[in-house]
């Protein structure tokens, strides 16, 4: 039996098109952008296509569009064997990751890609990275489960956990990689999967979808200098319930006595602050010097290897689920979605 892909268009470079009057680039319909592609006539695969009735600059993705992808999926997920999502590259990252929390327990592949020239541009990265997209979302083992069963993003030959994922080049065609974690998948002349890499969901228990998320969250980023009185500031925030603090190395902030008892006065409080690198790879480690140390003291939780996107997004989905800041604190240092190493 044919494998069915339902391939949601959000917005992005990928289907956007130059307006002939300004030179702008601006979307357009991709109904009719895929049924003008003729590599798509030759995929092994049924595709339905759901675009965004107003596509969204990635600019602007927020939780709520983040909800409406989550109900698409749910409302569709026995219909189809996976999901390709496009989407701008600016924050494919975030919405990757918090896609991985919000669909609980998923045991089919959602793939989220785009391209960094437009479709139909001559030398557009977009065409390979939607077929190649479509052929992972529909690859099966011979027992019937999906290779793939997790949130992932595939970019220029690599397939990635989506949650590990970011960013990395704004004008190369290698636009994502997971510095911390090994790559799923290689697409080459063939693909190379990497199963000890992949995620083994229950495939008898169902996907749970959940749709709020809490962003009272900010992302408290040190350097040489930075002020007393912003710091302070920023942590008294009115309605604020946590802080991913990007420190230094693995972990280490500045010895200054008014940080420390800034940051431990706002965990006393019950303000959340996780602890991640500013380094793309390595991980958290506060024991190793005596700067984290006085930061674990204070109350501060490592972040272990997170990504500032899983971390702030996986903050958004456990505040919305718990009050209790002491169980957000305990479930952040646990992977619910393989994006942290223990």
């Amino acid at each position: 039996m044919q494998n069915k892909v339902l391939l949601l268009y959000t917005g992005g470079t990928i289907g956007m098109g130059k307006n002939p009057q300004t030179g702008t680039l601006e979307p357009l319909d991709f109904n009719n952008l895929v049924a003008n592609m003729p590599e798509m006539e030759h995929i092994e695969t049924a595709i339905d296509v759901y675009q965004f009735e107003k596509p969204i600059d990635s600019s602007d993705m927020r939780p709520d569009a983040w909800a409406k992808l989550v109900r698409i999926i749910d409302s569709r997920y026995e219909q189809y064997d996976g999901f390709v999502i496009l989407h701008g590259t600016d924050t494919m990252a975030y919405t990757a990751s918090a896609l991985s929390f919000m669909l609980e327990n998923l045991t089919k592949p959602v793939i989220l890609t785009g391209s960094q020239l437009t479709i139909g541009q001559l030398r557009t990265d977009g065409k390979e990275n939607l077929v190649t997209s479509i052929e992972l979302a529909a690859s099966y083992n011979a027992d019937g489960t999906p290779v793939v069963p997790e949130v992932c993003i595939y970019f220029s030959g690599k397939l990635l956990r989506g949650n590990r994922s970011t960013k990395q080049n704004a004008d190369g065609f290698n636009a994502f990689d997971s510095f911390n974690y090994p790559h799923l998948c290689d697409a080459g002349i063939s693909f190379a999967f990497h199963p000890h890499h992949i995620l083994k969901p229950d495939f008898t228990k169902p996907m749970m979808p959940h749709y709020e998320m809490d962003s009272r969250v900010c992302v408290l980023s040190l350097f040489p200098g930075i002020e007393e009185g912003l710091v302070r500031h920023m942590l008294s925030a009115e309605g604020l319930r946590a802080v991913v603090m990007r420190s230094y190395g693995s972990g280490n902030a500045p010895q200054q006595p008014w940080l420390i008892d800034t940051l431990k006065a706002a965990t006393e409080r019950g303000i959340i602050v996780i602890n991640i690198s500013q380094c793309v790879e390595g991980f958290v480690a506060m024991e190793r010097y005596d700067t984290g140390y006085q930061l674990k003291d204070a109350g501060v939780v490592s972040g272990r290897d997170s990504t500032v996107e899983a971390a702030i997004t996986k903050l958004m989905y456990l505040l919305a689920r718990y009050d209790d800041a002491k169980t957000v604190r305990q479930l952040m240092t646990q992977p619910i979605a393989g994006e942290i190493t223990i």
